[in-house]
C-alpha cells in the first residue's frame, strides 16, 4: 500500500513542471502527515526535483508511455542486431535510431507547450539515445522518474552471468564436498593432466582473443555509425542554415523593393 501511495506521488510529481515541483512536493508531504504516515512524508521530502531536460524525459514517460515502449523494442532490436554483428541490418536500424530519438524529442516539446522557449533537447535525444544502447536506463526512461538527462559513452552492454539453483534431496537445497581415496598419480597421469592443462590454457587463449576481436569489431562498428549519424545530423543542420538564408534574402529584397517605391513616390 505504501508503495502504492509512493508511486502515485512519483508518477505526480515527476510530470509538472520543474518550477512547479517543489510546491507540489510539499503539498505531497504535509498529505502524508496528515494521513500520519512518517515514513511516506520522509520519502517523498527526499524526492529531487528534476532538470527540465529530465522533465520532458519524465513528461513522455508518463503521457505517451506507447512511444517509450516503442523506443524499448528499437532497443531490443539494436542489441540483438549488435550482438550477432549484422552490419546491414544496423545501419538500416541506425538510420530508425536517429529518426525515432529526433521525433520523441520533438513530442515531448510538445507536451511541454508553446510557451517554453528554449528547450534542452539536444539531452533529451541524449538520455533518449542512451536509452537505446542501454537497457538500464530504458527501464529508468520507462519509468518516468529521473532527475537529470543521461549519456551513453560505451559500446554496448556486457552480459552479465546467469546463476542456476542446484536442488538437493528431502532437505532442499545443498553443496556437498567428497574427497575420494586416490593413490599417487602415474607417470602417465601426470602427463595426461599436463596436457589438459596446456589444452585448457590454448582454449582460453583462443576465447580471450576471440572476444577481443568481437569488442574491437563492435567499437570500429559502432563509431563508424556515429560519424554517419554526426554526418547526416550536419547534412540537416547545414539544409536548415540554407534555407533560414533564403528566407533572410528574400525579406531583404522585399525590404529594399519597399524603399525604392517610397523613393520613387518622393521624385
Amino acid at each position: 500500500m505504501v508503495d502504492d501511495a509512493l508511486a502515485a506521488v512519483v508518477a505526480r510529481l515527476y510530470a509538472v513542471p520543474p518550477e512547479e515541483f517543489v510546491a507540489v512536493r510539499a503539498e505531497e508531504v504535509a498529505r502524508a502527515r496528515a494521513a500520519r504516515d512518517t515514513g511516506l512524508a520522509g520519502t517523498i521530502g527526499k524526492l529531487r526535483k528534476p532538470t527540465v531536460a529530465a522533465w520532458l524525459v519524465n513528461l513522455l514517460a508518463h503521457e505517451r508511455p506507447d512511444l517509450v515502449e516503442e523506443l524499448l523494442e528499437l532497443a531490443a532490436e539494436l542489441r540483438d542486431a549488435q550482438r550477432e554483428l549484422r552490419g546491414a541490418e544496423l545501419r538500416e536500424l541506425s538510420t530508425r535510431r536517429r529518426s525515432t530519438v529526433a521525433a520523441l524529442a520533438r513530442e515531448a516539446a510538445r507536451l511541454a507547450g508553446p510557451d517554453r522557449g528554449n528547450l534542452p533537447l539536444q539531452e533529451v535525444e541524449g538520455t533518449f539515445a542512451a536509452a537505446l544502447a542501454d537497457s538500464t536506463v530504458a527501464a529508468a526512461v520507462q519509468e518516468g522518474a529521473l532527475t537529470k538527462s543521461l549519456e551513453y559513452t560505451g559500446f554496448g552492454e556486457t552480459p552479465r552471468p546467469q546463476l542456476r539453483l542446484v536442488q538437493g534431496g528431502d532437505d532442499g537445497p545443498y553443496l556437498s564436498t567428497v574427497t575420494p581415496k586416490r593413490s599417487a598419480p602415474t607417470q602417465d597421469d601426470r602427463e595426461q593432466r599436463a596436457e589438459a592443462r596446456r589444452r585448457e590454457e590454448e582454449r582460453r587463449r583462443a576465447e580471450e582473443e576471440h572476444a577481443r576481436v568481437v569488442k574491437q569489431a563492435r567499437r570500429e562498428l559502432m563509431t563508424a555509425l556515429q560519424q554517419l549519424t554526426d554526418a547526416e545530423t550536419a547534412k540537416s543542420e547545414a539544409e536548415r542554415a540554407v534555407a533560414a538564408a533564403e528566407k533572410a534574402i528574400k525579406s531583404a529584397e522585399k525590404r529594399v523593393k519597399i524603399a525604392q517605391d517610397a523613393l520613387a513616390d518622393l521624385s
